[in-house]
């Protein structure tokens, strides 16, 4: 598994897949960076260097330096990407026992690491597209258009044409990767799952909000300008005269966490709160307490094909979800019947599907949070997910020769 997030960082596919994968008698290494995600500075407990190896549940993983860094500046994020995708390709090249498959999680600089040890190495590998360069790039800021922009697309598309398959989070994803010329074959629709076991987990502490009869939409996750926030506050501005009752909570942390702060107190909001980033079995006492949850995305093309990990993890907690962000994952909500729908950046519609939640019965807001974590149970949970990828790294792996059994899962 190659990846540059992965345990202690918050994820979704780390530890969560690589140990599903080891219960069904997979043997998995895990090559990653030393945890700087998203603060971009490294987790205490650890210092870089040339390599660390641990075992975290049954996984082997190994960490390879890279320049730690996950601010607004597109230079130093270059350099976070480049260097761990540089220490990766070197280990991987000449330190590494050679795998049957290598799974790449997420950004196209891994997925160069893996399509040149398909080339040097015979390895195949699956390539999970979490993010469709250059789009997501542009989308959130991060290089506008020009070389940059042109060079990041060409990358992308080279990756995506040698990996032997592809895993994709939408039915979007899957018509514009299409279009870009990879055959429908290769491309396989998973939708994300959320670390369910811990999230679950029974709250140590006592209760995240006082029984105060606050109404609560919490947002959890990155704050950063893909999510665009700002029109949130301005939404919690309209609210607090229309009922008093609401308020927005926010958790964690991201570039934009500051800005937000400062223009919330500057605005005199008391109905929104900050609670810093925090271990995700914590977040899930707070996700499990609130009314409601809130998915926001910016009102960008890219996102209407985007379906933000936190929807599963809202789904599988139970709970209503204001859903603000158009497409796929405003269809998923839809088909689930799990939350109600606002444009995304309209603070007007925002406040609207605020109240609308807060004015229904009790008994309406749990059937619905219900409804929603028992689609994902069916369609979603980490079993269902890591059995189809599962599959597909037989799949690819077998290629040209006899076909061998899926390990048991039980």
């Amino acid at each position: 598994m190659l990846t540059q997030w992965f345990e202690p960082e918050p994820t979704f596919k780390g530890l969560v897949l690589a140990r599903e994968l080891v219960r069904r008698g997979y043997e998995v290494e895990v090559v990653t960076g030393f945890p700087n995600y998203p603060g971009g500075k490294v987790y205490p407990g650890y210092r870089i260097r040339p390599l660390q190896r641990e075992t975290i549940d049954g996984v082997q993983v190994t960490r390879v330096p890279l320049y730690p860094s996950h601010d607004a500046s597109s230079l130093r994020r270059i350099a976070n990407y480049a260097s761990f995708a540089a220490s990766a390709l070197l280990y991987s090249l000449f330190r590494a026992r050679k795998p049957d498959v290598v799974y790449v999680y997420q950004l196209p600089t891994k997925a160069v690491v893996a399509a040149v040890l398909r080339v040097f190495r015979g390895v195949p590998f699956v390539y999970d597209v979490q993010d469709i360069w250059p789009d997501t790039l542009a989308a959130t800021g991060m290089v506008g258009g020009g070389m940059m922009f042109r060079a990041a697309g060409a990358v992308a598309r080279w990756t995506y044409r040698h990996a032997d398959a592809l895993v994709v989070n939408s039915s979007g994803f899957k018509r514009v990767l299409t279009e870009r010329g990879v055959e429908p074959g290769r491309a396989e629709v998973v939708l994300n799952w959320c670390d369910e076991g811990s999230l679950r987990a029974p709250a140590e502490t006592g209760p995240a909000f006082p029984a105060d009869g606050r109404f609560r939409i919490v947002f959890a996750g990155n704050m950063g300008l893909a999510q665009a926030l700002g029109s949130v506050l301005d939404a919690a501005e309209l609210v607090r005269a229309r009922d008093p009752r609401i308020d927005f909570v926010f958790i964690g942390s991201g570039v934009d966490t500051d800005r937000l702060k400062a223009d919330a107190e500057r605005r005199g909001l008391s109905n929104v709160a900050f609670i810093p980033r925090m271990p995700i079995g914590e977040v899930g006492r707070f996700l499990g307490q609130a009314s409601a949850l809130l998915v926001h995305l910016k009102d960008d093309p890219l996102f209407a094909i985007t379906i933000p990990g936190k929807t599963q993890a809202y789904m599988a907690m139970g709970k209503p979800i204001l859903m603000a962000a158009p497409g796929n994952a405003a269809e998923l909500v839809r088909e689930a019947r799990c939350g109600v729908e606002a444009a995304p950046q309209n603070a007007a519609a925002i406040a609207d599907a605020a109240v609308r939640l807060a004015s229904l019965p009790e008994d309406e807001l749990r059937a619905m949070g219900e409804r929603g974590k028992a689609y994902y149970n069916e369609h979603l949970a980490v079993p269902v997910g890591v059995a189809r990828i599962a599959e597909m790294f037989e799949r690819v792996s077998d290629r040209g020769r006899a076909p061998r059994s899926i390990p048991s899962a039980t």
